[in-house]
């Protein structure tokens, strides 16, 4: 008799395990090597448990895409509540999260992978247009001049020049570059 029958069923972290197991597989390998299958081997869980959380493969994508998003916003939220200057606050923080994709290796390749995803599935960028829409709406007092404007583009630019990785400089030229990027922030 298997002892899966006597284990105490925990579906949170079993959840959590599984886009666990889902970005390790997309930033090592790519979307394409996130399977339901692969998953399932790699995580240790049955294919009818995982099926249980992730009756498809894009429902599995879209959790992984809103676990990713969640941990982006925790970390632009923490940034704010640091930041004891309200103008500009969201930009500056935007900013610093996605800058600060690139020293974080895992959430990096992840987000590398969703980015990509990003340009190709319809509804990851409704997602991502969504969540755009509502943080802007949310600080339209404090985040609406021009210049906060063009920090998040550059923020995006930033971010996807990381991703492509194709342009090389220095890290003492990116603090500089970044440095500039909140000034605008503060006008």
């Amino acid at each position: 008799m298997s002892n899966a029958h006597h284990r105490k069923k925990q579906p949170v972290l079993v959840r959590q395990q599984l886009l666990e197991v889902a970005a390790r597989l997309a930033g090592e390998q790519g979307m394409s090597a996130v399977t339901l299958d692969a998953v399932s081997a790699a995580s240790g869980v049955s294919k009818g448990g995982l099926l249980h959380h992730f009756p498809t493969k894009n429902a599995l994508l879209d959790a992984l895409f809103e676990s990713l998003l969640e941990r982006f916003d925790a970390d632009i939220d923490e940034l704010m509540r640091a930041d004891p200057l309200p103008q500009g606050r969201f930009s500056r923080a935007y900013l610093q999260a996605v800058s600060g994709l690139k020293d974080r290796p895992d959430d990096s390749r992840s987000w590398t992978q969703v980015t990509i995803a990003l340009l190709a599935e319809p509804r990851l960028r409704l997602r991502w247009r969504q969540w755009v829409a509502a943080r802007a709406e949310e600080y339209i007092g404090t985040d609406s001049a021009l210049d906060t404007l063009i920090v998040r583009f550059a923020a995006d630019g930033l971010w996807f020049a990381d991703t492509l990785e194709s342009h090389d400089i220095t890290d003492a030229l990116r603090r500089e570059l970044i440095a500039r990027l909140i000034e605008l922030t503060h006008k």
